[in-house]
């Protein structure tokens, strides 16, 4: 009986512990009395562009658009003649690709350069987003290794 009910005190703290602590008891209402329901949190906007990151300057930005034109020239996307503007530490991504995950190494660069936010503008091409559809219908690629030498024993 005691590790039932120890068990069950475990339960009720681990419960607790997940809420954070915030369980509220049910008050008691005295008879005529009415209870106000809780202040609605305030809802979130509406996806668009993020205003200017706060302190922001236009050569905060010059800089952080340096950044990311100094890394796109290092790596492969930078072949795909993406543009790349940056305005309040937002990104903006133009063009187009035939490589599905440049969009998404794109969006990463920018990020790592700087960015606060990033809006990526970059289309796929068609033909790319059948191939990637085709690859998963295969599913997963393994790659086999060959070993020059077998293993030793040891």
């Amino acid at each position: 009986m005691q590790r039932i009910l120890l068990g069950l005190a475990g339960i009720i703290a681990f419960m607790i512990m997940q809420a954070g602590g915030q369980i509220q008891m049910p008050s008691q209402t005295v008879p005529g009395q009415t209870k106000t329901p809780p202040p609605k949190p305030a809802s979130k906007p509406a996806a668009t562009p993020k205003s200017p990151a706060p302190g922001v300057t236009s050569e905060q930005d010059k800089q952080i658009e340096a950044a990311i034109r100094a890394k796109l020239a290092k790596s492969k996307i930078g072949k795909d003649g993406f543009t790349v503007r940056v305005q309040g530490g937002t990104a903006y991504w133009d063009g187009t690709t035939s490589v599905v995950q440049h969009k998404g190494s794109a969006t990463r660069m920018a990020k790592a350069a700087g960015a606060h936010a990033v809006v990526n503008n970059i289309k796929v091409a068609d033909a790319a987003k059948q191939k990637a559809a085709e690859n998963l219908e295969q599913g997963r690629r393994r790659v086999q290794v060959t070993r020059g030498e077998p293993r030793k024993d040891q």
